[in-house]
C-alpha cells in the first residue's frame, strides 16, 4: 500500500475542525500514521544499545539496571496500514551526501541518538565520527557522506546575557543562522517553557521593547513558535530544505495536570496504555503546535508524536536513568525505545514523498 501522508498546511476559518477533517481525508485515502496503537511485536527493538557506546548514560535504561524488557517489545501499528520498517542502509545509500539537523532541547538529543544509533548498528563496519563543538554534535559517516547533526536550542528564540540578568528574547532567533543550507531540519520546543525556580535558564521575558519579569508560558511558547514560523517562512527555500516538527513529547510527571510535576506516575510502568486515546487529552501546547504551523506558508511536516507517546508511560527512564530513587525521569525516554518509533515516522514521511 502506497501511504498517504499528511503535510500540515491546512487551511480555514476554524483550524482544529479543519485538521481533524483533514486527518481523516487522509485515512481514506491511504494512512493516518498517527492514529493507532501499540502491538506486542517480539521482533523489537530494532537495536542493542549497548552496541552504540556514544547513547547518553540518562537513555541506556538497559545498563543502567531496568530489570523488565517488556517495554522494548511493542510496535506501533497506524490503524489503516502498517508502518514502513526502517531500515538504516537504505536510509544512507538514499540520502547520500545530505545534512540531517536535530535542533531542539534535550527531546531533540533522544530522538537524534536513536537515529544515529539506528543507522550505526544497521551498517556496524562503516566508519563513524562524532565531533561535539559547543552546542553542535555531528555525527558523519564519511563511506555515505551523510551527516547527522544536534543542535540544542532549548526555545528556538534566542537567550541573551545583559546587565539586567538572562533575557529570553521571543522576537529574535539569530540562532537560525546556523540551520541555512541544511538537507533536512526537525524542530522541536516546548519542556523548558516550563521550568521555574533554579532550572528556569532566564531571568526575564522580552518581546519588542517590553520587557517582563514573568508571562504565561504557553502564551510566551506561541509567541516564541510565531517568531521561529515567520523565520522558516523567511529564510527556507522548499525546493532544497525539508521542514519537520518533532511535535511535543509528552512527560508524565503527573497524568492529569500537566503543569504539576511532583507526582512520579511513570516508577514501575512495565506496559502502554491502552487503546488508541490517552484519558487525560490532548496535550495544551500540542494545540499551540498546530496553530501556529497552520499559519504558515512553509510546508512544515509535523510528526505528530504526542499520542503515541502519551500512550508509553512505560517507556521513560524513571529511576534507570541517573541511577537513584531521588532522580526520577518521566520526560526522556530509554533506548531502544519510544524515540525509535519517531524515527520510523520520520523515514517514512521521507521516503514516500
Amino acid at each position: 500500500m502506497v501511504l498517504s501522508l499528511l503535510y500540515y498546511h491546512v487551511h480555514g476559518d476554524d483550524h482544529l475542525q479543519h485538521f481533524s477533517k483533514a486527518k481523516r481525508e487522509v485515512g481514506n485515502e491511504g494512512c493516518d500514521l498517527f492514529q493507532g496503537r501499540w502491538v506486542s511485536d517480539v521482533s523489537y527493538p530494532l537495536y542493542n544499545s549497548s552496541q552504540c557506546s556514544f547513547v547518553e548514560r540518562e537513555f541506556t535504561c538497559i545498563q543502567n539496571g531496568r530489570p523488565d524488557q517488556f517495554y522494548l517489545k511493542f510496535r506501533w501499528q497506524p490503524t489503516a496500514c502498517s508502518l514502513t520498517r526502517f531500515n538504516g542502509g537504505d536510509f544512507l545509500k538514499r540520502y547520500r551526501g545530505k545534512s540531517i539537523m536535530f535542533v531542539g532541547d534535550s527531546l531533540s538529543l533522544n530522538q537524534w541518538q536513536s537515529l544515529t544509533c539506528m543507522l550505526h548498528t544497521a551498517v556496524p563496519d562503516a566508519d563513524y565520527t562524532l565531533v561535539r563543538a559547543g552546542d553542535l554534535s555531528t555525527f558523519t559517516f564519511p563511506e555515505y557522506n551523510v551527516k547527522v547533526m544536534f543542535s540544542r536550542n532549548a526555545f528556538l528564540v534566542d537567550t541573551i546575557a545583559t546587565p539586567a540578568g538572562r533575557v529570553l528574547k521571543l522576537d529574535s532567533i539569530e540562532s537560525g543562522k546556523l540551520w541555512k543550507g541544511i538537507d533536512f531540519l526537525i524542530f522541536n520546543t516546548w519542556h523548558w517553557w516550563l521550568h521555574t525556580g533554579r532550572k528556569q535558564p532566564w531571568d526575564l521575558i522580552q518581546e519588542g521593547n517590553v520587557t517582563y519579569k514573568d508571562m504565561d508560558r504557553l502564551d510566551a511558547y506561541e509567541k516564541g513558535l510565531n517568531t521561529w514560523a515567520k523565520w522558516v517562512d523567511t529564510n527556507v527555500d522548499q525546493t532544497k530544505t525539508r521542514v519537520f516538527f518533532q511535535g511535543v513529547s509528552p512527560d508524565h510527571n503527573n497524568a492529569s495536570d500537566w503543569r504539576d510535576s511532583t507526582a512520579k506516575t511513570c516508577e514501575g510502568q512495565t506496559q502502554p496504555v491502552a487503546g488508541p486515546q490517552y484519558p487525560a487529552g490532548p496535550h495544551p501546547a500540542e494545540k499551540v503546535v498546530e496553530r501556529v504551523l497552520h499559519s504558515m506558508s512553509f510546508p512544515v511536516y509535523l510528526l505528530n508524536v504526542t499520542t503515541l507517546s502519551q500512550l508509553r508511560k512505560d517507556g521513560h527512564p524513571s529511576v534507570y536513568g541517573h541511577g537513584g530513587h531521588k532522580d526520577m525521569d518521566c520526560s526522556h525516554w530509554c533506548l531502544a525505545g519510544v524515540p525509535d518509533t519517531w524515527n520510523e515516522l520520520l523515514y517514512a514521511a521521507l521516503i514516500q514523498r
